[in-house]
């Protein structure tokens, strides 16, 4: 078990009190916020012996396995996300690159050219 700061408190209180978990208007200087880790919480579980309590045990051992798994598939998603966006940086390099090749070839094509051959000229 350990104690939470204020900014964690802050931040669980604005969680709880959206999700109804921790009554609004709760008053952080009143008393001290503790929270438990996942060893804590099976530690915890080996003093308690009524049947409530092993079962809201249970539940919330399943809240941590839970929000482990939705951990390492945030952590596997984003990398994933990461390496896409490498990818099509690169490609988005390439494309941009042969677009400007292109408008520079486009540039050379409308330059006004040297007329080839007779040239009479208009003044008469």
């Amino acid at each position: 078990m350990f104690e939470l700061t204020n900014e964690e408190a802050i931040q669980l209180i604005n969680i709880g009190v959206s999700q109804s978990v921790i009554p609004s208007g709760y008053n952080i200087g009143a008393s001290k916020i503790f929270a438990f880790s996942e060893q804590g919480v099976s530690m915890l579980s080996s003093v308690l012996r009524s049947k409530t309590a092993i079962d809201i045990n249970i539940s919330i051992m399943r809240a941590f396995v839970a929000l482990r798994q939705y951990a390492f598939g945030y952590a596997e998603l984003s990398q994933r996300l990461e390496t896409f966006m490498l990818e099509t940086n690169m490609q988005f390099n390439e494309v941009y690159q042969a677009l400007t090749e292109l408008a520079s070839i486009k540039e050379l094509e409308d330059k006004p050219r040297k007329r080839v051959g007779f040239v009479q000229d208009k003044e008469e």
